[in-house]
């Protein structure tokens, strides 16, 4: 039998840019992530409902049906949030060689939600995190929440495996965990052997990553009772300088 993944290893606001900094990577709880975005918690906590309103995704190469999503992007210069023209997701084969070198059009987040304050909020507390990896300047920010469902009997949250997103910086906030087992977070250094694995449960916390320095994964899910479909909801921002991704 596989052990339990352990605990995740969390940073306080305080610590947590100093963390990023040192190891390439930080976990803070959900009150930590709001303190260090200077957003309230509560606000955070009730966009969970918005996550039982995303569309099937059509892209999955591996012939699955276990993927929701919904995609937007912003770009956030100092304390400008400006929502970018909808546009199509792109990524090269380089960093996913399952879905990259295709333009993958998603619906986008409903308007309500992206122009709440603690939405661009959040942005920009997340944008202060890329700030402190590669200095100021406008970041070319996608907006990804993900619904992976055990439709099926399994459902994978990363089909690409362990992988780099081809930006700067990155957050993976979980959402919530419904009747499900593994979801697994792991962490790996880029050039090396060291890595990380936990597993995130709090609604709201996340793992904040430098891009450039390591990659990531998360394990399958399955239905904890097999009789009930579950569901693990996440929320992805990913931070470019320069522009967007594309062909």
């Amino acid at each position: 039998m596989t052990a339990a993944a352990p605990r995740p290893p969390l940073s306080t606001a305080a610590d947590a840019l100093d963390v990023l900094v040192r190891d390439g990577h930080a976990v803070v709880g959900a009150a930590a992530l709001a303190a260090l975005c200077g957003v309230r918690l509560v606000d955070l906590l009730a966009w969970r409902p918005r996550w039982d309103d995303l569309p099937a995704d059509r892209y999955l190469r591996d012939g699955g049906h276990y993927r929701q999503r919904r995609h937007s992007c912003f770009v956030v210069e100092g304390d400008d949030v400006t929502q970018s023209p909808h546009r199509p997701h792109w990524q090269s084969v380089e960093y996913n060689a399952l879905h990259g070198g295709i333009e993958r059009h998603f619906e986008p987040m409903p308007a309500a939600w992206t122009a709440e304050p603690a939405w661009q909020q959040l942005l920009r507390g997340l944008a202060a995190c890329a700030t402190r990896l590669r200095g100021a300047r406008p970041w070319y920010v996608e907006a990804h929440p993900f619904r992976i469902t055990t439709a099926g009997g399994i459902g994978r949250p990363t089909p690409e495996g362990a992988h780099r997103d081809g930006v700067d910086f990155v957050a993976v906030i979980l959402v919530a965990r419904e009747g499900i087992k593994g979801g697994e977070t792991r962490v790996f250094d880029a050039d090396g052997p060291k890595g990380l694995r936990f597993t995130l449960d709090e609604p709201f916390s996340a793992l904040l990553l430098d891009d450039h320095r390591v990659i990531h994964e998360s394990t399958p899910i399955q239905p904890s009772d097999p009789a009930h479909e579950g569901h693990r909801d996440t929320l992805v921002l990913t931070y470019r300088a320069g522009g967007f991704q594309g062909r």
